[in-house]
């Protein structure tokens, strides 16, 4: 199962909100409420938000074994 606890670790540490993302970086509400959902994004979203918060794609995304 892939968790975006990592996602909300680095914008808090970032001091970023889901709000500065939508408005200053163009992500739109939708990939937001889908990270909250749990549902998956797409490997171009992931990079997006490297680039923007400058970091890794573990601090994005974490797998987790389900067994």
């Amino acid at each position: 199962m892939i968790s975006y606890a990592p996602f909300w670790r680095t914008l808090k540490e970032k001091n970023i909100t889901t709000y500065t993302l939508i408005n200053k970086y163009n992500i739109s509400s939708a990939t937001i409420d889908r990270i909250k959902k749990g549902n998956g994004i797409s490997t171009m979203k992931i990079d997006d938000f490297c680039r923007i918060l400058n970091c890794n794609v573990s601090d994005i995304v974490e797998y987790i074994d389900d067994n």
